[in-house]
């Protein structure tokens, strides 16, 4: 029988080539695994049980959070269930290779308090897309990221793997999401129009649609060697934009796809749209945007209720 190092590698691999799933989410899988075989000491999956599930659970309750090695603070609940979300995994993993050990069923996820939404108001949205108000490439760059988000609800990862060679004639644009599923995203005439203007002044030969515009020491680089926009240089536009339209809330990528998602709700767009819209593959994730529909049905009460009562 294969132990649990060697089956460990065959999940790892089974879920990068059969289920598709990225590198990095490969590489957190085996993180979170091998903390847990460290943890219970046994090559050998029928010793996998409710006991040692529930003394890793304690001892995880009981980490100290990234960062804070001198604090009392531990791993938040969402960090221990990825813990356990990858546990669940390979334990469905070795059921379907039909070797013996630990139902997948029987570990619980811990409960997690719902977070507020990060949001801002419709009047700070709109101070937001109208910060970059230059004719120079770096703003025409930042207003059709700006726009491009609030246009189509990307993830701050997809946008920064668009292809310079979007077709802006249409009104769609094909996405490539979390564990490489394809869905449709929806381009507003402002977001083309930005984009077209930002796309008119680019020189270089990146095939990247954003890329980091050089300042003025690298003035001399060639043009064919600029580079494509990261995670954190995108939020760190969105940063710099907000401060400059006067928005002392935390604004991130992350905000504006928050943003998209309860303006099609508050609009009256129905929750399943909106779902397939973000790339959520659970619906329970979409749900988080509740509060929004919620307040439609308040105002509908208000309006309507009990107007043919007497007095």
């Amino acid at each position: 029988m294969a132990s649990l190092k060697q089956l460990k590698t065959q999940f790892l691999e089974y879920i990068e080539i059969e289920k598709g799933r990225s590198q990095k989410t490969v590489e957190n899988y085996d993180h979170y695994l091998n903390r847990f075989l460290n943890f219970i000491k046994t090559d050998n999956p029928e010793n996998i049980n409710d006991a040692n599930i529930r003394e890793f659970r304690l001892w995880l309750n009981r980490q100290p959070g990234v960062h804070r090695a001198t604090s009392r603070e531990t791993l938040t609940r969402k960090t221990q269930n990825y813990y356990l979300i990858s546990i669940r995994a390979f334990l469905k993993y070795l059921a379907r290779q039909d070797v013996k050990s630990m139902p997948a069923e029987r570990i619980e996820l811990a409960k997690v308090s719902e977070r507020p939404l990060d949001l801002i108001t419709g009047e700070e949205l709109s101070r937001l897309l109208s910060s970059p108000k230059n004719s120079d490439i770096k703003d025409l760059r930042d207003k059709a990221i700006l726009e491009l988000l609030f246009s189509t609800g990307l993830r701050v990862s997809e946008l920064c793997s668009l292809p310079r060679d979007i077709d802006l004639n249409s009104d769609e644009l094909s996405i490539r999401g979390k564990g490489g599923k394809i869905r449709v995203v929806f381009i507003s005439e402002e977001a083309k129009t930005a984009v077209k203007k930002y796309l008119a002044t680019r020189k270089d030969m990146s095939e990247a649609l954003f890329v980091a515009i050089p300042n003025q020491k690298d003035r001399n680089k060639k043009v064919e060697d600029l580079t494509h926009l990261n995670k954190r240089s995108v939020e760190r536009i969105v940063k710099e934009h907000a401060i400059k339209a006067g928005i002392s809330k935390k604004v991130t990528p992350h905000v504006i796809r928050h943003m998209f998602a309860t303006d099609l709700l508050s609009n009256g767009a129905d929750i399943r749209s909106v779902q397939a819209m973000l790339g959520h593959a659970n619906i329970g994730t979409t749900q988080i945007y509740t509060h929004v529909t919620d307040k439609h049905l308040r105002d509908v009460h208000k309006k309507y209720h009990g107007k043919n009562k007497t007095r």
